[in-house]
């Protein structure tokens, strides 16, 4: 037996040992989602012992390294562990923004001081971030943000307004840039980190067509933002006025994170479709659209793969994410229009929020942010076709 069969045996033998039946079931509600942080709760104790278990051994960033709360896994083994997760439908332990896209941005930009601390909170789920980069106007061209932070010495007065903020109004702290330089666009923006508890800081949810609010305006007053915390840590990310830098890298991670959601989930629509009525024959354009996604998201996972490998070999495209974030929304946006169709009229049932129908057209209809949320459909395709295929300009 290959040490890596070895591994798999092993990660098996635990995930039997230590994922409860309710943790294998699918998420129904937001509820089910563990998200972490100083106002966090459990919804059960299955959920506990999920996410405790997964915290001690390292498993809720399984490839980070075991100093900073990770499980140090090679990225060989760490694919072990998603495919046997996937194999007995283990819900993942935490949701958090720090393991999507700040965690790799500190850990490429980040000082040591910085990483010991944030990463293993981030690991731990004792911290929840938000992302501060959206603005009234500086939406795809964000570049041309106006949050101001003011130099005064040993901090920063920070004033201005971000939107779009997901989760703002449930967040410990955030990550968010901030011009620091009027007189240039590109290096005159800083990646600060700071508390959501800090005075200035307020925030308003954003009522969304779907019913539900998971995005929120976010507004800085006068806010106090010390160059550093008590503990020497810096309150940036990177160099002051190089923040660019940092933002251009987690927008990254959060397209790859963006176009993971379900987008390859096949399971879910097919089982939707087989049992839209007990019973009923199933329409046959239904079938043959099905079946176009179900080779679809094949394909989309072969392509995630692929780039993976290309990644542990250097030879990734740094234009990929964007290949990524828009064939990934765009297949989930077809796997709700399924479910829909799958559902028929009874999937349009809307007042029960919290049951297995009432949620069907709530989350189709929340997709449709899938394409302008981490970047619009239209300038993936423009990155795509400038970076990629090497197409001329307009």
């Amino acid at each position: 037996m290959s040490d890596l069969d070895q591994f798999r045996s092993e990660t098996r033998a635990w995930l039997d040992a230590n994922c409860p039946p309710e943790m294998r079931e699918p998420v129904r509600d937001d509820a089910d989602v563990y998200w972490g942080g100083r106002k966090a709760t459990f919804k059960n104790d299955a959920q506990k012992a999920w996410f405790e278990a997964c915290r001690d051994k390292g498993y809720t960033v399984p490839a980070w390294p075991k100093e900073f709360g990770g499980a140090g896994l090679s990225p060989a083994e760490a694919k072990v562990l998603r495919e046997e997760m996937a194999r007995i439908n283990a819900r993942s332990p935490l949701s958090s923004f720090g393991i999507w896209m700040l965690g790799p941005a500190l850990l490429q930009f980040g000082t040591e001081e910085q990483k010991l601390k944030y990463l293993n909170e981030i690991a731990r789920g004792e911290i929840r971030w938000c992302q501060g980069y959206s603005e009234p106007g500086s939406g795809s061209d964000l570049v041309s943000l106006q949050t101001f932070g003011e130099d005064k010495g040993d901090h920063w007065i920070v004033n201005g307004q971000k939107i779009w903020t997901s989760y703002a109004d449930k967040a410990d702290w955030i990550f968010c840039l901030v011009r620091t330089d009027k007189n240039d666009k590109y290096r005159g923006i800083t990646f600060m980190l700071f508390d959501m508890e800090t005075p200035g800081v307020s925030t308003r949810p954003i009522l969304l067509i779907s019913g539900n609010s998971p995005f929120c305006e976010t507004f800085f007053d006068d806010v106090k933002v010390p160059k550093q915390y008590g503990d020497g840590i810096p309150a940036q990310v990177g160099e002051v006025n190089r923040g660019w830098d940092v933002a251009k890298y987690l927008l990254g991670h959060e397209r790859e994170m963006i176009s993971g959601a379900d987008g390859g989930d096949r399971t879910a629509a097919i089982g939707a479709t087989l049992t839209r009525a007990a019973g009923a024959p199933l329409d046959p354009v239904l079938r043959a659209e099905l079946a176009m996604f179900d080779v679809d998201a094949l394909a989309y996972a072969a392509m995630g793969e692929k780039f993976l490998d290309e990644i542990k070999v250097g030879k990734a495209h740094p234009a990929q994410p964007n290949m990524m974030k828009y064939a990934g929304t765009e297949l989930n946006k077809r796997r709700h229009e399924l479910i829909m169709a799958a559902g028929g009229s009874a999937a349009l049932e809307w007042d029960s929020a919290e049951s297995s129908e009432g949620a069907k057209p709530r989350a189709w209809l929340r997709t449709k942010a899938n394409s302008i949320e981490g970047g619009t459909s239209e300038v993936m395709l423009n990155v795509i076709a400038k970076r990629i295929l090497d197409l001329p300009g307009a």
